[in-house]
């Protein structure tokens, strides 16, 4: 069944993709390095940016270039480390200079010491962005049989086709790109943080450049040899455990007393009849219309189950749904609307290469049996990938990567999209690694458990077996939203 994705589900889908270079050339040092000093949003001093011309393809170094948009948050001590931390974005698709704010928060304490280097990917940010529109407000009002997904991508690729060669924006050429720019820099190594899709580039980069990486945080795992995109079964799994938190809840349980078969029913509904709203758009204020459909519903609880905040809400936004009260799924739609830009492009480019053909369809049916969001995910990306730029890699891209570098992993037990046993499967051949799961933690668990301070713990002294990470055990889930009071136990 087709649908249209909101932003951050595209950016949930948002997970990851590998790659390995087998013969290809090293990363050329590039010529033309320009640096001026900038603002960033939510930052409120000047920073460095920069950009740096690389080859868009490698294998021709005196073919066209693309620029790689950088910035680096200067340590505050005067007596910095020489290594910096490098932020390797999600998605595939995110922009790490539009996450600054987020990341200066998180990793305050590692500023303290150590410079913070976000580099857009190649197709992100300023770095020769293959921006698309995703949302094409005009398929908001269509039932999901009728969105063309693939004339979406169709639109998409019509804006870049003839100017660049979109098989060159793959995972390998990011890693290249990134030790480009480490090298115009002056950084002898780097430290890791990928969360997300950005954890499978850390592990590319573990791969391709060892020697270049102090150590690794490694955070909601996605591994290389994993198939990301059809994210049915994770989604399912991760609703089944907010259903059985609710029946644990006195207070839940009793306001939402069949949540299950609630659920089902209203999907059923939507199914037949789907109902036209409209919606607020969270950066204009202007009215959108849309046709809340079934499709649309899963869609948007699917990324709600992202964070443990709007994960709490999920109950209530069921139950006033089925009930006819549309406003609390409306809030959450909007703010989904609202997420930071998701570059579709890179995001095409990237999983429609490396992770769509090894969807069998035995793994697009085992994904899509279940009753929570069926094989929406895997049939949106199968329909876009078919008319999008493709070249075949080697199967070696995608053998587990094998590294002695120090690595601390991390997964959040109520993930709905990269599971616990993703970063088990990743640290079977990271022979100096330590997974710790948070219990009530869900996607990329640094931004809302203590994981950030265990990081900061783990790149200041790189000892994994000192971490005391008890704290993410003792962390308190937070109450469910019971009334639209905000109420919650």
């Amino acid at each position: 069944m087709k649908h249209i994705i909101a932003p951050l589900a595209l950016l949930a889908t948002s997970l990851a993709l590998s790659a390995q270079a087998q013969t290809d050339p090293a990363p050329q040092a590039a010529t033309a390095l320009e640096t001026e000093q900038c603002y960033l949003k939510g930052i409120s001093e000047q920073v460095q940016c920069g950009t740096l011309q690389v080859p868009e393809n490698y294998e021709q170094p005196d073919g066209q270039k693309i620029g790689i948009h950088f910035a680096v948050l200067p340590a505050i001590s005067e007596n910095k480390r020489p290594d910096p931390l490098l932020i390797l974005a999600g998605g595939p698709g995110q922009a790490a200079t539009d996450l600054a704010q987020m990341i200066d928060r998180i990793f305050t304490s590692v500023r303290q010491q150590r410079d913070i280097l976000l580099i857009d990917q190649r197709g992100t940010g300023k770095s020769n962005p293959l921006q698309c529109d995703m949302t094409h407000v005009e398929e908001l009002v269509k039932a999901d049989d009728d969105i063309d997904l693939a004339q979406v991508a169709r639109d998409c690729l019509a804006q870049y086709e003839n100017q660049h060669d979109l098989t060159q924006y793959h995972t390998v050429n990011a890693i290249r790109d990134f030790e480009a720019v480490r090298k115009a820099l002056g950084y002898q190594q780097v430290n890791l943080y990928g969360g997300s899709y950005g954890s499978r580039a850390g592990l590319v980069y573990l791969r391709e450049a060892p020697e270049s990486v102090r150590a690794a945080v490694l955070d909601a795992l996605a591994p290389v040899q994993v198939v990301v995109g059809p994210f049915g079964r994770h989604g399912a799994a991760s609703f089944d455990k907010l259903l059985a938190n609710c029946a644990a809840s006195p207070a839940c349980s009793e306001a939402f007393p069949r949540l299950d078969e609630t659920y089902q029913q209203l999907m059923a509904t939507l199914e037949q009849n789907p109902v036209p709203l409209t919606v607020r758009d969270p950066l204009t204020n202007e009215p959108v219309d849309i046709l809340l459909t079934a499709g649309r519903l899963s869609s948007v609880l699917r990324v709600g189950l992202y964070h443990p905040t709007t994960r709490q809400m999920l109950p209530f936004v069921i139950q006033r749904t089925a009930e006819g009260d549309y406003m609390p799924l409306m809030g959450l739609f909007g703010s989904t609307m609202a997420q930071s830009e998701l570059y579709m492009g890179l995001m095409l480019s990237v999983l429609c290469s490396e992770d769509l053909p090894r969807a069998t369809p035995e793994l697009l049916a085992a994904d899509g049996d279940n009753t929570f969001i069926g094989s929406r995910t895997g049939d949106a990306f199968v329909e876009m990938c078919s008319v999008w730029p493709t070249a075949e890699r080697p199967a070696s891209w995608f053998a587990p990567v094998v590294s002695a570098t120090p690595t601390l992993l991390l997964s959040g037990e109520l993930d709905p999209v990269t599971p616990v046993a993703w970063g088990n499967e990743a640290a079977a051949t990271l022979s100096n690694s330590r997974h710790l799961v948070a219990p009530r933690g869900a996607h990329t668990i640094v931004g809302h458990t203590c994981a950030n301070k265990l990081a900061a713990q783990f790149i200041k002294d790189l000892d994994l077996d000192a971490l005391d990470a008890s704290c993410l055990d003792q962390q308190q889930a937070q109450p469910f939203i019971l009334n639209s009071n905000g109420k919650g136990l």
